[in-house]
């Protein structure tokens, strides 16, 4: 297991990183993010993860049930210790998991060089303007549940490493790879180019969901919760609905991608 490094101070100038935590969600942290939480440091420390880690803080009453996990941890990995109190100084709240994690972007992928590397039969999601952080997380668990291939986002999305997307997402956003730029418009230029049948989740959906035969490669696209997908998105795809009891037309995005996810990938 790497040495642990004990904190005496919550100045601690080689903790920088996670300071004030939560003034950083809304700021950024310059190529960095953080993971929290037993279930996310478990993927985290995995071969599954596909970034690196630059270092952990950890609640010293946590070290004990801890053990077998960082053992598999990398030895030049700094594994930082402290008391509740100091670990609280230094993130400005309560940290009641007591498991921090300071995790590396590297060089992503752009959005055409992801799409260009996916396998010949390929199933991707595809979120449209999900601002929301939960949603976002728990489209990138069902993604990783459901063997998505790849999560696709507009720049009006959230960032799938924000923290909470990946608490949500119990370590899913750092399984699935993904890419978030540009517009819907353009993202869906790519994708036709690229041979992908384009379904769209709607109310409305020409298709139901359980009629779908998937194609060799295929998008599924997912709107915000309220306005949904756009009617010039829809006018481009291939339109589909879950139904459902009557007088009831929508699920909150996350579950419904599950639904989907979960069909697309028995079907293919």
């Amino acid at each position: 297991m790497p040495r642990l490094i004990p904190l005496t101070s919550p100045d601690d100038p080689r903790i920088d990183a996670y300071r004030v935590i939560k003034e950083r969600d809304l700021v950024g942290r310059g190529g960095r993010f953080i993971v929290e939480g037993r279930t996310v440091l478990d993927v985290a420390l995995s071969t599954r993860n596909r970034f690196a880690l630059e270092s952990l803080l950890l609640s010293e009453s946590r070290i004990e049930a801890l053990g077998p996990l960082l053992a598999g941890a990398p030895d030049d990995l700094p594994i930082y210790t402290a008391s509740q109190s100091i670990l609280d100084g230094i993130t400005g709240f309560h940290i009641h998991r007591g498991l921090l994690g300071v995790g590396l972007r590297g060089a992503l992928p752009s959005m055409a060089e992801l799409i260009a590397a996916l396998p010949e039969s390929a199933l991707v999601v595809v979120p449209l303007g999900i601002a929301n952080h939960d949603n976002v997380g728990g489209i990138m668990r069902n993604a990783a549940a459901f063997g998505a291939d790849a999560a696709l986002f507009d720049f009006a999305s959230c960032d799938p490493l924000y923290r909470k997307a990946i608490r949500v997402s119990v370590g899913g956003s750092l399984i699935v790879p993904f890419a978030r730029e540009g517009s819907a418009p353009a993202l869906l230029d790519l994708l036709t180019a690229a041979g992908f049948e384009l379904l769209a989740l709607s109310p409305a959906g020409a298709t139901v969901l359980g009629e779908v035969k998937p194609a060799r490669r295929t998008a599924l696209l997912l709107g915000a919760e309220g306005p949904g997908l756009p009617e010039t998105i829809l006018a481009r795809t291939r339109t589909v609905r879950i139904p459902m009891s009557a007088g009831f037309d929508s699920l909150n995005v996350a579950t419904t991608s599950g639904i989907a996810l979960h069909a697309l990938a028995c079907g293919r």
